[in-house]
């Protein structure tokens, strides 16, 4: 008995968070709606939004009233894997209104939309040459929401120590500052402010105002949502280009780093491991692909050095944009944009992939057990890295999960692979498909579409929730909570 009330007492404070947090997505379900402002011909499809908008936010809301905790309630990462997960399947499963009622899709199609969407993939089924206004301004507005993820909104509406379970189940636990609030504030206000200067400089490199806004949305978020069927490729415009690979630079960018970035200490910066890897992978990647691939096309020599510049940017960075199709292009050209998706973004960034923290902490570790093998038996030493200001030892537990992490990571996408190859496509298109899906990254070679097998969609589906949220907390999550139901029901 008294576990039982334990567990009501502590799934009171779950309940009290995930309505917080669907609150919070029922918000931006409604927010394409000012959109209709400036095409109120669409106003026919507000229904289409209302309805599970407001149902969140109604019921959220609710909720959060009913059972919020006290500011002395804490979470534990058990706790708030549970919390992500309900929350995201929530926004997930509501956000799919839109694309039913107004785009006609079907339901697998649907949840695909919205779950590419949330997780900000950018693969999508849903034909943008024929889409409304409000329904191009809700993909990218999901996909803004997904990249600062609902940990940093709900964190900036709650007090520590409450708020750190979420963070950590979410893969923020790097803070700014030392109050979590706080740091989720300044997280905030980062993210926004990159958006409105994403957008005014896309004003000005030549896009429309609608334009600009859903890009610099998918931009910063790392989705890859666009509103032309070319994507970027629409434009052809180098100035236009070169505005949004800053975006997508600073999408990618941890968030500590870029605070350190905006705050001078660009020592710091200098000394950051994911800035050594990307100051590495960068230059080798778009000269492999410059020579290896685009100059052989029939290209300009400065289009085709355009190219290997974006792709490579937009692989690494997980935004999913492009400028070019991929059919023509050789295998090692697939081959480095696959590996570039799988490495990913930064730590705590709006970015998907193994995550460049990680590759460097297990390439500083190889270094280290090579070294290590030549020194005395009794010598003492360590791996470092550098997070922020902070140099971190890693220890054998720390690359133990790192390696376990990125086993697990490459196990999943040959799993998946595996899927999308049974259904008759070839390796290297169910290679680089997957790896776009688990990366949450969006860009396609064909494989994607609206008449795709429901089973090849549904793999897909798995595989982005699993990339965003990272495995462990979707498996933490549901576990736990399963555990839970049956000690409630004995």
């Amino acid at each position: 008995m008294q576990h039982r009330n334990c567990l009501g007492e502590r799934y009171r404070v779950i309940f009290g968070y995930t309505g917080l947090i669907c609150a919070i997505a029922g918000t931006t379900i409604l927010c394409p709606l000012v959109a209709l402002t400036a095409y109120p011909e669409e106003i026919i499809q507000t229904w289409g939004f209302l309805i599970p908008g407001l149902f969140l936010v109604v019921v959220g809301w609710s909720v959060w009233c009913q059972t919020k905790p006290s500011s002395a309630s804490s979470l534990n990462v058990q706790d708030g894997a549970i919390i992500v997960v309900l929350s995201w399947l929530m926004a997930i499963a509501l956000g799919i209104f839109p694309f039913i009622s107004i785009s006609g899709l079907n339901f697998t199609q649907a949840v695909f939309e919205s779950t590419s969407g949330w997780t900000t993939t950018g693969l999508s089924v849903v034909d943008v040459s024929q889409a409304s206004h409000v329904i191009l301004l809700y993909r990218s507005t999901i996909q803004l929401v997904g990249g600062a993820g609902f940990a940093i909104l709900a964190l900036s509406a709650i007090i520590a120590p409450a708020g750190v379970g979420i963070a950590m189940a979410e893969g923020r636990s790097e803070q700014l500052v030392p109050n979590i609030r706080r740091s989720a504030k300044l997280v905030l206000t980062i993210y926004t402010g990159y958006v409105a200067v994403g957008v005014i400089a896309l004003r000005l490199a030549g896009m429309n105002w609608f334009d600009a806004v859903n890009h610099a949305f998918a931009a910063l978020s790392t989705g890859g949502f666009s509103t032309r069927v070319a994507s970027l490729g629409y434009w052809d415009s180098s100035a236009i280009e070169a505005v949004t690979i800053i975006l997508m630079l600073l999408g990618t960018l941890n968030f500590l780093t870029s605070y350190l970035l905006l705050t001078g200490k660009f020592s710091a910066v200098i000394r950051n491991s994911e800035i050594k890897l990307q100051a590495f992978i960068l230059p080798l990647c778009i000269t492999v692909l410059w020579l290896g691939v685009t100059s052989k096309l029939d290209l300009t020599l400065n289009r085709a050095l355009r190219v290997a510049f974006f792709e490579t940017i937009t692989s690494l960075s997980t935004s999913g944009f492009s400028t070019v199709s991929y059919t023509n292009w050789n295998s090692i050209g697939w081959l480095v944009l696959i590996v570039l998706m799988l490495i990913g973004g930064g730590m705590g960034a709006t970015a998907g992939g193994i995550k460049q923290f990680r590759i460097y902490a297990l390439y500083r570790g190889v270094v280290w057990e090579v070294r290590r093998q030549l020194l005395p038996k009794d010598a003492v030493t360590e791996p470092d890295v550098w997070q922020g200001e902070t140099r971190h030892f890693l220890s054998d537990r720390q690359l133990r999960q790192i390696s376990m992490f990125v086993c697990l990571y490459l196990g999943i996408y040959l799993i998946g692979s595996g899927i999308i190859a049974a259904y008759g496509y070839s390796l290297p298109e169910s290679l680089f498909e997957y790896a776009s899906a688990l990366s949450t990254v969006g860009l396609s070679v064909g494989v994607t579409a609206p008449d795709a097998p429901v089973g090849l969609l549904w793999t897909e589906i798995a595989g982005m929730f699993l990339g965003r949220l990272e495995f462990f907390p979707v498996f933490v999550g549901l576990l736990r909570l399963c555990r839970d139901i049956q000690a409630i029901g004995s």
